[in-house]
């Protein structure tokens, strides 16, 4: 990775959160507007049933991720997120279909990660090494080999560690907010601004990764 990273926090000077901001709004748009159609489509002319109309709702996210995850043709860790929320969706069909499960299912998995982030604080590399590892490395061994030696940095472990533990805290409050809405909002309002929560959570967390990252650099080009 050369002269091009900060002790294996971020990959090049060229390297820009957009392209992951412009797919991320365009799936929230996709998300906040597909499934609310879905709805009240169900609702109109298939079943007045809540639990009907939900996995209706549902159908659309879970078609497009697998979508996605053929169209890669390769299991990295977005696609197994991806690929965990799909089993969440099928396991609150057999807890009794209650549609406060599939509107929360989403969140079971962002909670069930950012609770991992912060248990990973206590292993010798915290999650996000290995996230980090995965995006900035490319398969390449060399560089993976290099990135690898940076964590004898003190600088690089605290960079790591701190954004693992920025990641927890927002997706486990990213949880909690979503819970508290399922439980209080109806169902259609929830289904438009569930996406929001999600897709701005990580959009400002990514946002905030790269400024720290850039930061970071900056300040040990100029040390």
């Amino acid at each position: 990775m050369g002269g091009g990273t900060s002790y294996g926090v971020v990959t090049s000077p060229a390297a820009s959160p957009r392209p992951l901001i412009k797919g991320l709004a365009w799936d929230i748009g996709l998300n906040a507007t597909i499934p609310l159609a879905c709805y009240y489509v169900s609702k109109r002319f298939v079943s007045p049933s809540e639990l009907t109309a939900l996995i209706a709702a549902t159908a659309f996210p879970v078609l497009k991720s697998v979508y996605d995850i053929t169209r890669r043709r390769e299991l990295d860790p977005v696609a197994i997120l991806v690929l965990l929320g799909i089993a969440t969706s099928i396991a609150a069909l057999f807890l009794g279909g209650d549609p406060r499960m599939l509107l929360v299912r989403e969140s079971f998995i962002t909670g069930a990660f950012g609770v991992t982030c912060l248990i990973s604080l206590l292993f010798p590399r915290p999650i996000m090494f290995y996230f980090g590892r995965y995006f900035m490395t490319g398969g390449d061994l060399e560089r993976r080999k290099a990135y690898d030696e940076r964590w004898g940095n003190p600088i690089a472990r605290r960079a790591h560690r701190l954004i693992t533990t920025v990641w927890g805290l927002v997706y486990v409050g990213e949880f909690v907010i979503r819970v508290a809405l399922v439980y209080s909002l109806p169902s259609a309002i929830v289904l438009a601004a569930s996406p929001f929560l999600t897709g701005g959570a990580t959009i400002i967390t990514i946002v905030w990764t790269f400024r720290y990252a850039f930061a970071l650099r900056a300040r040990l080009a100029s040390a």
